[in-house]
């Protein structure tokens, strides 16, 4: 398997941090979110491209493993991978790890849906960005 590409790097930054002194949840989704972008954007799902389409992506499903504590000032990368790629939609997974001790801190696996911006219906994804999701696709099980 090839190595899965980074797709977000970051700082958990005090405010982040809740009552219990560690990275909070919300905070998570979020880190999540800027690497689904980054992952879209690998296999052509840019905001240009959607706006000049009329489509979105919408998220249908979302399911977060936690798995270690982060804490003010640990370092994160993100890893991303296609599971799935259908007529409409892609499942995919993000992998947080601490860049200090190299252990999983979260995972998460997501379903996305293209739509049609006007009519908010699903709508198959273009044949190039269908193509190059395809060829994305990983056999790495995120372990969720």
């Amino acid at each position: 398997m090839t190595e899965l590409p980074v797709t977000y790097r970051g700082t958990v930054y005090p405010w982040h941090c809740d009552h219990m002194n560690h990275m909070n949840v919300m905070w998570y989704v979020s880190k999540f979110d800027e690497a689904t972008w980054n992952l879209f954007a690998l296999f052509g799902v840019t905001p240009a491209v959607l706006r000049e389409s009329g489509r979105c992506m919408v998220a249908v499903r979302q399911e977060i493993a936690y798995k270690r504590e982060l804490l003010a000032g640990d370092t994160v990368t993100i890893r991303s991978g296609i599971i799935e790629v259908r007529e409409k939609v892609v499942r995919f997974f993000h992998e947080m790890r601490n860049n200090e001790t190299g252990e999983v801190a979260a995972v998460t696996v997501l379903t996305g849906v293209q739509i049609d911006a006007s009519t908010r219906r699903s709508c198959p994804l273009a044949e190039d960005v269908f193509a190059r999701g395809r060829a994305m696709v990983t056999d790495y099980d995120p372990h969720i």
